[in-house]
């Protein structure tokens, strides 16, 4: 027999008041960094699966998840980040707060962390603020068949790193990242890197912002890749913020 609206309502009610607020949450240690080299990946999605409104992520944050993704930058060693998002989101330069500057410092790391755009075609603008302002010259990703053009106009603005012939080889661009000694990572997306990124089996932890809204039309998912064998993960954390969930997954390694 269907639960009456009363006892939906309480129901849901219980479980809002089991949540632990955003808000109220200690997010450093919530998100924490790691004794070993860690990749994580943090997305929003709708509760029907979307990634975007109207072509952009924005549309489906909020205040809390706008909490989160600071966090989560400020404890991170790199942020990586694929062309098409930094397109799509007109990404500007990698700065932080000056209370996030100061806990960086407190805890023995570099002011800003590194900002690392992966592109197989270079088709990126060196004007953009995410160059042209950036703190820390940015590292750009790519291949060895990257367009020569290109790759010589980036290199006025970033430092470019080539790993693979014809495509780029993620698994050797995060070795490259961990000499430097930047080995907790953060991908902010988009769809395809991740996608790669679980294809390569390089992925540590997933923070998904669920949105709730329903959002339809033709949006795609978090991921894109090809076909591969699942990996499981488990529940590392939850908090929200009023209807808005934030689920962190971990695997073991």
């Amino acid at each position: 027999m269907p639960a009456s609206p009363r006892r939906a309502h309480a129901a849901r009610d219980r479980a809002a008041r089991a949540m632990i607020d955003v808000h109220d949450a200690d997010l450093v240690a919530c998100y924490p960094r790691h004794s070993a080299p860690t990749l994580r990946v943090n997305f929003v999605a709708s509760v029907d699966g979307a990634v975007t409104v109207n072509g952009k992520s924005g549309g489906l944050g909020g205040p809390g998840d706008k909490l989160i993704f600071d966090s989560l930058r400020m404890v991170c060693d790199a942020l990586v980040v694929a062309a098409g998002t930094v397109r799509a989101e007109n990404y500007d330069a990698l700065r932080l707060t000056a209370p996030a500057r100061d806990w960086r410092r407190a805890h023995g790391l570099p002011e800003f962390p590194l900002m690392v755009v992966v592109s197989g075609s270079l088709d990126l603008d060196p004007e953009q603020l995410v160059f042209s302002d950036a703190p820390v010259r940015p590292l750009v990703v790519t291949h060895a068949g990257a367009p020569a053009g290109r790759r010589a106009a980036l290199a006025e603005v970033a430092e470019i790193i080539t790993v693979g012939e014809e495509a780029v080889d993620l698994p050797a661009a995060i070795r490259e990242l961990h000499a430097r000694g930047a080995t907790q990572l953060l991908c902010e997306g988009g769809p395809h890197l991740f996608g790669a990124m679980i294809a390569a089996d390089l992925v540590d932890e997933v923070c998904l912002t669920v949105s709730p809204r329903l959002v339809g039309g033709a949006a795609g998912r978090i991921a894109a890749g090809p076909d591969g064998p699942p990996r499981e993960m488990a529940l590392a954390g939850i908090l929200a913020d009023g209807p808005m969930l934030f689920l962190r997954y971990a695997r073991s390694r």
